[in-house]
């Protein structure tokens, strides 16, 4: 394949530990490390160059942000937290639907604002049970209500856009921001792939403002430009491709993770489901903005 950076190969399996439901990767710059969930089995995993890490919590995990050199901010099916890397303990910093059993909190991402969009889902993915929230300056407000399955929440910081999926109803919408990051309209559909079945998950935006949409049940990552055309596709090789990130050196690597539930590997598989991939010099990335704590 070629794109319009040149010819783009998966040129290894980043790291070979398979998940059930990887997601939410994150790289950590001053560390050069790569971070990311596995849902169900209640992990968060590292990969970097002091080696593979992997710490299990006592609920579900879905999302990870930057806070500084030594914190994360984690995501759990009940609310949101800071994670001290050294030793994984979590301070917890807001409740998210916790007094509801049957929801847990899924895709999430840090806004250039220093804001966090968390988006919620039943755990049976009941139609409209979830929601997308904005947590900012220790404030959790309601930006998106009856959602089914949140998912390819990204910011485009130039055009001051937020894009967000439900993956059950195989759409996208696009919001315009204020200056302080808030939606300054009413959503507008971006992406519709009800008639082909595409489920978009997880997603982030290039420096050129392209997105870059992992396909679950599709095998690949598709390059997305700003006008909503497909115009470059990446295969993982593994059928549920779950969501990509910037990273590396000049962020020129997209790492994706990938997720094995409900799939059982045969010999002719080139990818074992659920480990985590690379593709080297495909896509010029950016890194992710920093949550504030204040």
């Amino acid at each position: 394949m070629m794109t319009e950076q040149g010819e783009c190969r998966v040129v290894d399996v980043f790291d070979d530990r398979a998940c059930g439901l990887g997601e939410g990767p994150l790289w950590h710059p001053d560390r050069q490390e790569l971070f990311w969930v596995d849902i169900p089995n209640q992990k968060v995993m590292s990969s970097g160059v002091e080696g593979q890490r992997e710490h299990r919590f006592d609920e579900m995990v879905s999302a990870l942000a930057l806070i500084d050199a030594d914190t994360l901010l984690l995501a759990t099916e009940t609310g949101l937290h800071s994670l001290a890397i050294a030793d994984w303990t979590t301070e917890r910093l807001c409740d998210i639907e916790a007094g509801d059993p049957e929801t847990r909190s899924n895709d999430g991402r840090a806004d250039p604002w220093g804001g966090f969009w968390i988006g919620t889902m039943s755990k049976s993915a009941e139609e409209g049970a979830g929601a997308v929230y904005r947590y900012y300056r220790g404030e959790l407000h309601v930006l998106v209500p009856s959602i089914t399955i949140p998912n390819g929440i990204c910011f485009d910081h130039g055009a001051k856009l937020a894009y967000f999926t439900d993956s059950a109803a195989k759409k996208t919408w696009r919001i315009a921001l204020d200056d302080d990051g808030w939606p300054a309209a009413e959503p507008e559909l971006f992406l519709d792939f009800t008639e082909d079945g595409t489920t978009i998950d997880g997603a982030i935006i290039d420096q050129q403002g392209h997105i870059l949409a992992a396909i679950f049940d599709g095998g690949a990552v598709f390059r997305i430009s700003p006008d909503g055309k497909i115009v470059d596709r990446f295969e993982t090789q593994t059928p549920r491709s779950t969501c990509p990130a910037f990273g590396g050196k000049n962020y020129t690597d997209m790492f994706v993770t990938t997720a094995a539930i409900g799939l059982a590997n045969v010999e002719s598989d080139c990818i074992v489901h659920g480990t985590t991939l690379r593709f080297a010099g495909c896509v010029i990335g950016v890194a992710e903005p920093v949550f504030r704590t204040n």
